[in-house]
């Protein structure tokens, strides 16, 4: 982008640790975004005073308060980090106003997308669902072994500390296990899939910790490093925007027991016979732009998030 092109104008509702830090990381680090407006509802939020001291338009009346905003005309894309819930009411009122929205909400309005597997087949979508933090760790890994081979069925666990789920997290739990089982299938490519989220409220707080579970149609060596490499570059793609993204410990692929009873966790009908069980286990720091190092379920949100946004604007940058 050549310095005489406008950014494009951007607005975030939601003034809590999702808004806030991706309000900080679009002043910090994006080359194709401006931020046009923080919208929250508590006057004294820290978000909304963070915005003021930073020069950013603000409003604590809700998405109701940023359509009477000055230059509420020029923002193009919204970002919304408020509950399912209200997702549903603010994409009503803002998408017939021609606003792209960017779904940081379990509500999956629009299409899934997590960028490092499927973001260039949605670009033109006028509402895109982030999924959830456990979703934008695991269903990279998840799509990287079933491009190699037939993902039977995909188990992710998220374990993120207590301190680092604010009030929108914990009002959306049981719409995280929903979304993101339906995503690690849709996305991910598995034929079922299952999520699990723990809060873990240990002192002193633990960085975020994903283990993915995959049981795969893979008999053979060569397919297994194949997997192997798959992974490995996936774990690439994803940290290229979130850079706390890591492998804990060495992937690890085992041969499943003839006794084990694998088939009650098969979907009905698969053609699927399961050979081997992939098992993944990741960490994901966070960049501390607004919490600290551990929150790295806020962080990998935010960055995917970030990414979408900085992708669409480009793409329209470079249409010029």
């Amino acid at each position: 982008m050549t310095t005489d092109t406008p950014r494009t104008k951007v607005a975030i509702i939601g003034s809590g640790n999702i808004g806030t830090d991706l309000m900080i990381k679009v002043l910090q680090q994006s080359q194709y975004l401006e931020m046009g407006a923080m919208v929250g509802i508590d006057p004294d939020s820290d978000g909304l005073a963070r915005a003021r001291a930073k020069g950013v338009p603000t409003t604590h009346e809700g998405v109701d308060g940023l359509t009477r905003m000055e230059g509420f005309d020029e923002i193009e894309i919204v970002f919304d980090a408020t509950s399912a819930k209200a997702h549903v009411a603010n994409d009503a009122l803002l998408r017939p106003l021609g606003k792209r929205m960017i779904d940081l909400t379990p509500a999956a309005i629009g299409p899934f997308v997590v960028p490092a597997v499927n973001l260039a087949d949605h670009i033109d979508a006028e509402n895109v669902n982030m999924v959830t933090c456990g979703g934008q760790a695991t269903i990279p890994i998840v799509a990287a072994v079933s491009r190699v081979a037939p993902v039977a069925y995909a188990e992710i666990v998220a374990s993120i500390s207590s301190r680092s789920a604010g009030p929108g997290t914990r009002a959306n739990i049981d719409e995280f296990t929903e979304t993101t089982s339906k995503a690690i299938c849709s996305v991910g490519g598995a034929q079922r899939g299952k999520a699990v989220i723990i809060l873990n409220p240990a002192e002193p707080p633990l960085i975020m910790r994903d283990t993915v579970f995959c049981l795969v149609d893979a008999p053979d060596e060569g397919t297994h490093e194949e997997i192997r490499s798959s992974i490995e570059k996936m774990i690439g793609d994803v940290a290229a925007y979130v850079p706390g993204y890591r492998l804990k410990q060495e992937i690890q692929i085992a041969a499943i027991p003839a006794d084990q009873p694998v088939h009650t966790l098969l979907e009905d009908g698969t053609e699927i016979t399961p050979t081997h069980q992939v098992s993944v286990f990741l960490e994901v720091e966070g960049a501390a732009h607004y919490l600290p190092a551990y929150a790295g379920n806020l962080d990998i949100m935010t960055s995917a998030g970030l990414q979408v946004a900085e992708r669409i604007a480009q793409q329209k940058d470079n249409a010029r």
